[in-house]
């Protein structure tokens, strides 16, 4: 029994790193799809709206020479 709990053990840890990594990719692959859906609509609160017509020209200010 004991020899089953020191394999298991001993597999156990040389596989975390891996499965920390498939988590992690997880992780990142949901937060990238969360904030892809969600930075368009901040972005279109924020924004002002375009006006629909323009004013007349404006006009430079005279050189000095």
């Amino acid at each position: 029994m004991s020899v089953g709990v020191l394999i298991g053990s001993t597999m156990l840890y040389t596989r975390i790193p891996s499965i920390t990594k498939h988590y992690m990719s997880e992780l990142q692959t949901e937060l990238t799809k969360v904030m892809t859906d969600m930075v368009p609509g901040k972005i279109d609160d924020v924004m002002p709206e375009l006006p629909t017509s323009t004013g007349p020209a404006v006009e430079l200010p005279k050189s000095p020479f």
